[in-house]
Order: C-alpha cells, then structure tokens, then sequence
C-alpha cells in the first residue's frame, strides 16, 4: 500500500506544569508502513510514553500533524477520536487493566459493548480471541485467578476483539519473567506475520526490542537514530527536529 498507517509531521507536545513549560516531544517526523513491528526505546523522559499516548488518541499534540491511515486525526473531537480509537486501535498496558472479578471471557468482551456488537456476537469473538492466544478452557476463569502471564493473554486477546489496525504495547512484558515475557513476545510476532497487525511497542529492555523489526530511539523528545533488523522489506521514513 502507499499510504502509511502512521505519519507523524513535526509532532510537538508541550505541558504547562505551573510556570514551566515541559517540552515532551520537540518535533517529531515519522512514518510507519502497514503490518511493520515498532519498537520504540528511550530513557526515562525521552518522551516514549507522550508518543504512545498520541499515536493511540489519548492525548494530541501542541501542534503538527497525526496521519493515521491517512486521516489527519489530531484535529478531531474527543468523541470522533474515541470512536476511532475502539475501532482501529488496541491497547496493552504492563498491568494489564484487567477488571478484577470477572472473568477472562466477560474482559474481552468489554470492548464490543461500545461497538454495538450483538451479545452473541461479541462472546463468539471473545472466545475465538482467547483462543488463539492460547487460553482455551480458561474463558470462565476469574482474574485472580490467572497467572501473570495468562492475565497478559487476556490482555492481548482484549486488544484484538475489534479486529483492530493497530496493537500498542506499554511495557507488555514489564511484570512477568523472562520466560513468560518471551511467550507473549512469540504471540506479538505471530499476531503481527500471520494477521499483518501493526505493532508498536514501548520497551526498556533490548532483547524485548529484538524482537521488533523496527527500533526507534528517542532521546529529549527527539528521534536521534533507527535500527532495522536484516530482512525488512519496507522502508520507514523518519527524521526529527
């Protein structure tokens, strides 16, 4: 496809924190093709975490412009960028958030009961969901009591419910062990071969990053460099400034 799913044209985001003004992103230019893997690395501050939070319409930028499937979408009303965010986007956060009490099956339906989806409907793909991320049999399971890995599973599967575009992964493998965080980075890889989801993924740790074809270093708000794993097919484009 020529179109990007992302393009990013001189992103800034600036936060007013009493008399100072904090320069989170500083000029960001960028662009993803579709089915790519994204890592995106940085020490504490860097700006990772802003990034995350307007590539996923949870916050916009001070100014510049945000392409998504080439939607200009950093205009939009909050109403419009939640509609597109529960239909395009998925979330994976390093705590899960999943709701305790309930079970793995009633998590993942809870995206589709703002879809509009048919109860019916919704439990078929909730259970397809679990499923393919390996949680068979463990549908009317409650959250506490699920590993911290099967809870990561859910997670994912909750993500991928509303057959979405795009996956965003904080820290996915932040809490687990690093035997279970190499399985859900082994679900990530399948997911984003076999269903061409696009992914991106905030990481501390290197050999999580390895697995992305894609690393994107931010440094004080800025990009300072790209590594492309060998066998990449497609080029992004990126500069910063």
């Amino acid at each position: 496809m020529s179109e990007k799913i992302i393009r990013l044209e001189n992103i800034t985001r600036i936060y007013q924190i009493g008399e100072v003004e904090v320069q989170a992103l500083r000029g960001i230019t960028y662009s993803l093709d579709y089915s790519e893997f994204l890592a995106i690395m940085g020490p504490s501050g860097s700006g990772k975490s802003t990034l995350m939070n307007i590539l996923g319409l949870l916050d916009r930028p001070t100014s510049g412009k945000y392409y998504l499937e080439g939607v200009d979408v950093s205009k939009l009303s909050k109403d419009e960028m939640a509609a597109i965010r529960n239909k395009k986007i998925g979330f994976v956060f390093q705590n899960f958030n999943l709701l305790p009490r309930t079970t793995a099956l009633e998590n993942v339906e809870l995206p589709m009961l703002y879809a509009n989806v048919s109860s019916k409907e919704a439990r078929e793909r909730a259970m397809e969901a679990l499923a393919i991320v390996g949680l068979k049999g463990r549908e009317h399971h409650r959250t506490n009591q699920l590993s911290g890995g099967q809870m990561q599973r859910v997670a994912i599967a909750r993500a991928l419910v509303n057959n979405p575009s795009i996956i965003l992964a904080d820290e996915p493998t932040g809490n687990l062990d690093s035997r279970t965080g190499s399985e859900i980075m082994d679900i990530f890889c399948r997911l984003n071969l076999e269903r061409k989801i696009t992914l991106i993924m905030v990481t501390h740790d290197p050999v999580i990053a390895s697995y992305a074809r894609r690393r994107l270093y931010l440094k004080d708000g800025l990009i300072i460099r790209e590594e492309v794993s060998e066998g990449a097919e497609n080029e992004a484009s990126v500069s910063g400034g």
